[in-house]
């Protein structure tokens, strides 16, 4: 692969993964523009419990945000990965699990994560130390 298409298709993943997380999870979860898809009964019951606490939204939804317009404005894309990760592997697993008939989307994310942590690896050797050191 040219260096070119792999910046292309670098440029392409963040737009859409930082779209995904800015538009559809941050913006929406706070000024509900957009009418989310009926959830099964059990992914239902899952996402009302977590509703109920009544911090668990807001602060997925301000991560999403912040991880997401990191991703658009293509500034500190390592850290907005791993800040996207942990809500990805809910997102997919809910579905998996509990709502397997919504699974395309939460597919599309994790591919794109992927993808993007495969490109911008050589940031993550320090995460991998095994006698990580203070400064």
């Amino acid at each position: 692969m040219s260096d070119n298409t792999k910046k292309y298709l670098v440029f392409a993943a963040q737009g859409i993964l930082g779209i995904i997380f800015f538009v559809m999870g941050g913006l929406n979860g706070f000024f509900h523009f957009m009418e989310p898809p009926t959830p099964s009964a059990s992914a239902g019951a899952f996402m009302g419990a977590m509703a109920a606490t009544g911090y668990f939204f807001p602060l997925v939804k301000s991560i999403e945000l912040v991880g997401g317009g990191l991703l658009l404005v293509n500034r500190f894309v390592p850290f907005a990965l791993v800040l996207l990760a942990p809500i990805i592997v809910g997102i997919f697993t809910l579905h998996l699990f509990l709502d397997p008939g919504a699974l395309g989307l939460s597919i599309l994310t994790v591919a794109l994560e992927v993808f993007l942590a495969v490109m911008y690896r050589d940031n993550y050797k320090g995460m991998f130390a095994m006698k990580a050191a203070p400064a």
